[in-house]
């Protein structure tokens, strides 16, 4: 049964097929991270370059963000903004966090525990519930959320959140394209720096996610302060096929340029098509589902792909075992999405909303 979305009092209605699209991207990025393990080398990797749903994500938060608050931010106060922002994003990162707490210390394929020490799992648990990073956990490959790594991207969208509130929501189109120009030169520079873009995830380039961030969250915005939408009659399934063909892109050796290419044209153009396109009967009950989805299933199936990869290192099948395995997973991933997302978020978001927002005078 399709559920009402939880909305906030005086919020507006949701762009269906921009829902569709963050399912599609969060389902992408679930099939990379088993990836990494099976393909090693990105080269070989069927989805070369499906980190780049991150930075699709940041683009959607943007234009979001703007559609959801240009028009109020002013006369809610930022207070309201932050109390919003933390309902809809925090229950997550907590729930995510007790997940990742518990596969970290109970997985029976490698000695965590021993070799992290209570003292550090501890440390490591808290800083993860208040989004500080910090990578001290071995066997987690220097991430800086160890515990939890899409969390990483949840940190810098916390702060583009808070640059938001204090300055996007009040600076003049012209000012935003002068922001827009240095976030692109600053996600370009970190991208020719490291030959590609991945980068935020792990200890030593934390910060280079920033420019990951930076970008993306303000090109989103200027796409709907701009109303840069593209009206147009395509087919959603088009559109979902045409966002899986960017994470589908080859990769190779040093493709900073492409990489830069499909996050700053190739992914703004998708979503201006999307805002600009209808959608309804089963394919709008499909995006409107996959797109409740996508926030409970990015935040929790990291859990169980390290379980995987350690397995995977460890015993090594190969052929249709291997293809059994990642496919059970999956289901596995899904339901657990889909339970959290029935009985923990949005409910829990509702209680909040209901206790928190509405009381209010």
């Amino acid at each position: 049964m399709q559920e009402q979305t939880i909305q906030f009092p005086g919020s507006k209605p949701h762009y269906e097929t921009l829902d569709g699209l963050r399912g599609m991207a969060a389902i992408s990025i679930v099939v990379f991270h088993f990836f990494e393990f099976i393909f090693p080398d990105y080269k070989d990797s069927p989805l070369g370059h499906g980190y780049l749903a991150v930075d699709f994500f940041f683009l959607l938060s943007g234009f979001v963000i703007g559609y959801a608050y240009d028009s109020r931010m002013q006369t809610m106060g930022m207070g309201s903004f932050f109390r919003n922002r933390l309902i809809r994003l925090h229950p997550m990162v907590i729930f995510g966090t007790v997940l990742g707490l518990i596969e970290y210390i109970i997985t029976p394929f490698n000695n965590s525990v021993q070799s992290a020490g209570w003292g550090n799992i501890f440390l490591s648990f808290v800083c993860h519930l208040l989004l500080v990073p910090l990578a001290i956990l071995p066997n987690r490959g220097d991430g800086v959320f160890p515990l939890n790594s899409p969390s990483w991207s949840l940190s810098t969208e916390y702060i583009a959140n808070i640059f938001y509130a204090l300055v996007l929501s009040r600076v003049s189109r012209k000012i935003l394209i002068l922001l827009l120009a240095a976030s692109g030169v600053w996600l370009v520079y970190v991208a020719r720096q490291r030959g590609w873009l991945i980068m935020g995830w792990e200890g030593k380039f934390y910060f280079d996610g920033w420019a990951r961030t930076a970008f993306s969250f303000t090109a989103g915005l200027a796409i709907y302060r701009f109303n840069l939408v593209i009206k147009n009659n395509i087919n959603i399934i088009l559109l979902l096929l045409l966002l899986v063909g960017i994470f589908m892109f080859p990769h190779f050796d040093n493709d900073w340029l492409a990489e830069s290419l499909l996050v700053m044209v190739a992914c703004p153009l998708i979503i201006a098509l999307a805002a600009g396109s209808n959608i309804s009967g089963r394919l709008k009950n499909f995006c409107v589902f996959t797109g409740r989805l996508s926030y409970p299933l990015y935040m929790t199936h990291i859990c169980i792909v390290w379980s995987f990869g350690n397995y995977y290192m460890a015993y090594k099948p190969q052929g249709l075992q291997l293809w059994l395995i990642v496919l059970a997973l999956l289901a596995v991933i899904f339901v657990i999405a889909y339970v959290v997302m029935r009985f923990y978020d949005e409910p829990f978001r509702k209680y909040l909303v209901n206790k928190w927002v509405r009381k209010q005078p």
